[in-house]
């Protein structure tokens, strides 16, 4: 990150922190998929901490879970500061990407295989976000509706 990627406190943007962690997470549903990938939203994005110019940024994602043609892939940003090696978890975010075919429409991914305890508590509120997008997409929808 640069100079132009900071803001007047010396901090980086929050919009950068989350342009990289779509594109991180992009990365993570392309090797799950085996395909192309664009985003279909982002469910949550937390900013714990801020992330000082001249810090070492590691942004680290997993697919947390699958379904049709969609997945959630959740991203882990840490922040280290490189003379004292303090390391601090500075953001979260879970997106959901969508596989695509050659011609640009939706296609079957392959089913996640959770396997550790970790693995399937990521699965399980996975999940759950999914349960919660999908009945406040429906509350949205039937309000539109009726109003």
């Amino acid at each position: 990150m640069s100079l132009v990627d900071a803001n007047s406190a010396g901090y980086v943007h929050g919009g950068t922190v989350m342009k990289l962690c779509d594109e991180v997470a992009g990365l993570a549903a392309v090797q799950h998929s085996r395909c192309r990938v664009v985003t279909a939203g982002m469910d949550r994005m937390t900013f714990q901490e801020p992330i000082h110019i001249g810090e070492l940024v590691t942004f680290t994602a997993s697919v947390n879970a699958a379904w049709r043609t969609s997945m959630e892939v959740g991203v882990r940003v840490d922040a280290e500061q490189p003379r004292h090696g303090t390391v601090r978890h500075t953001n979260t975010a879970y997106l959901t990407m969508v596989a695509l075919d050659d011609d640009g429409r939706p296609t079957e991914v392959p089913p996640l295989e959770a396997v550790s305890a970790d693995e399937v508590r990521r699965e399980r509120e996975a999940q759950t976000r999914r349960r919660n997008r999908l009945a406040e997409r429906d509350e949205i929808q039937r309000g539109r509706r009726s109003g």
